[in-house]
């Protein structure tokens, strides 16, 4: 995914789903898809086609004997600090409303930053790392 942070100028949104496994309350992150031709990517917006990575998902589904899940989305945005746009909030929400399970979101900045969500069907929560 760090090699579609916006760390340039020409360079447009990208993003994919997370894949990987709910194990109770923890969800291990094992695959993500990157951006595709059918994708629309523009320097301050990014909409993923469904075809592509919905393959890319089903594919691994089966070859994990139907245990690998959807987790959720990541993006990029051309901000130092990422903080997700009242579309991606409203998108997410969607996601969440036809979901049972907690769902994942990431947002990666120009940098090292990034934003890191949790939703149900009640709220999207934003996840701080602790600094020890």
């Amino acid at each position: 995914m760090d090699l579609y942070r916006q760390n340039a100028p020409h360079k447009p949104e990208a993003g994919g789903i997370i894949l990987g496994y709910r194990r109770d309350t923890h969800l291990h992150v094992t695959q993500v898809t990157i951006p595709q031709v059918d994708d629309k990517r523009h320097r301050y917006g990014f909409h993923r086609s469904a075809q592509h990575h919905q393959q890319v998902a089903l594919k691994a589904w089966h070859a994990s004997g139907k245990t690998m899940d959807y987790l959720g989305d990541w993006h990029t945005h051309p901000e130092l600090h990422p903080s997700p746009s009242g579309l991606d909030l409203n998108e997410w929400k969607k996601i969440c409303s036809q979901r049972k399970s907690p769902m994942l979101f990431m947002i990666l900045g120009v940098r090292g930053d990034l934003w890191v969500g949790l939703g149900d069907s009640r709220e999207i929560t934003r996840c701080v790392a602790s600094k020890n």
